[in-house]
């Protein structure tokens, strides 16, 4: 068995690296379902159609899902040095989460508020100045 098999550096990001890889060909396949409605080939029933499209189309993503993922040396090794990467991160505490937030919704609110003042002063000067009528 070779070392890109083994559990050890890196198992987790190729075991995560699958699951999406899957649910984004799972989610691709339901997309293909629904556009292969009606479509039929070679006298066969809609349905029969639709399932080979969806079993061909399955099997081809699921073996080039292998052969990037599972057998490709530098594509195995890119994953194991972004897992490296990504545990120097320091990450933002749920306090400085919270606070951050805060902060945007404060100034998108102050920000909101201050357009609609100067819109109020320039509508009320355009309205004395007669070039804004309102009904």
């Amino acid at each position: 068995m070779s070392a890109i098999y083994k559990a050890g550096q890196g198992y987790w990001v190729r075991l995560m690296s699958a699951y999406g890889f899957g649910a984004i060909v799972a989610l691709g396949l339901v997309w293909f379902w629904k556009e292969m409605d009606g479509v039929s080939m070679f006298g066969l029933e809609p349905t029969y159609v639709r399932v080979g499209a969806m079993l061909i189309a399955a099997v081809v993503f699921g073996w080039l899902g292998w052969m990037i993922i599972g057998t490709r040396k530098k594509t195995v090794e890119f994953l194991i040095a972004t897992e490296g990467e990504m545990r120097k991160v320091n990450w933002s505490s749920k306090r400085e989460i919270d606070l951050s937030t805060r902060a945007v919704i404060g100034l998108t609110i102050m920000t909101a508020a201050y357009c609609w003042a100067f819109d109020i002063v320039f509508a009320s000067i355009f309205r004395w100045m007669t070039v804004l009528r309102t009904g």
